[in-house]
């Protein structure tokens, strides 16, 4: 079977030529912007990575303005050489993979409302720019994201190779937890857009792992809740070093789930 080129999914039909309309902002999102901006910042000098907010000034962020992706696009392509991608939401793994693999960072446009400030189903713009976003700045990072992402599209057709790395994403990218200066801290944008689970996962009441490829891939995670686990780095430079033992660690997981099915 041919392999696809690398920038198949531009010319997918199922992603939408969608572009940020800035102008179509209302007085509610800006306020909504505004409310999630103050309630998480204050909380974040003394529990975020020093990378992420590093981040937040470098792609000048505040509480006053909702994210411009036209303006980020043009800091993070000097930065790093990614750019924000327009999705109406989710999106099949596939495109988002794909996306991923060729620096594009796939986001929606649209803003909670007022009454969702607490719970929202599906990520949001505000999780997808404020969490995510000041950590593409990063080159150990997006190095990480990429070539998750190129691993993932190998074993696209296979959804239990999709379901380990889909692991190994959620306790890093959406759920990780970095050391730096001795001190526990937060990366993970699932928990940087949550005020209550910055607090709870930096607490004595989950657990806190050192980083562990293996351990990860044998962990299923919880999406309506608060983790009871959760994984350490030491730098981001160890989460991009920890590739070819995810590869490895994949097909051996594979291989053993063949087996098991034929016995």
């Amino acid at each position: 079977m041919t392999e696809k080129p690398k920038d198949w999914v531009f010319t997918d039909p199922r992603l939408k030529e969608l572009k940020q309309d800035y102008a179509a902002y209302t007085e509610e999102d800006f306020k909504v912007w505004r409310i999630l901006f103050e309630r998480q910042m204050p909380n974040l000098p003394k529990a975020a990575s020093q990378t992420y907010l590093e981040g937040v000034e470098k792609v000048r962020f505040t509480a006053d303005r909702i994210a411009n992706f036209e303006e980020l696009n043009e800091i993070l392509e000097t930065q790093t050489g990614w750019k924000v991608q327009v999705v109406p939401g989710l999106i099949d793994d596939d495109l988002f993979f794909g996306l991923l693999h060729n620096k594009r960072f796939p986001s929606s446009t649209w803003l909670r409302k007022m009454e969702q400030l607490d719970y929202l189903e599906e990520p949001d713009m505000f999780h997808d720019a404020f969490a995510h976003m000041p950590l593409l700045v990063n080159q150990h990072y997006v190095d990480f994201l990429e070539n998750l992402s190129g691993i993932a599209l190998k074993h696209i057709q296979n959804p239990w190779a999709i379901q380990l790395l889909s692991r190994i994403y959620w306790f890093t990218i959406e759920f990780g937890l970095i050391r730096e200066h001795g001190e526990l801290k937060v990366y993970g944008a699932g928990i940087l857009s949550s005020a209550g689970e910055t607090k709870f996962s930096l607490s004595e009441e989950p657990k806190h792992f050192p980083y562990n490829v293996r351990q990860i891939m044998n962990t299923e995670y919880w999406k309506d809740h608060f983790q009871d686990k959760y994984w350490v780095i030491d730098s981001y430079e160890q989460l991009f070093e920890s590739l070819p033992e995810i590869e490895e660690v994949l097909e051996e997981m594979l291989a053993n789930k063949t087996q098991d099915a034929r016995q």
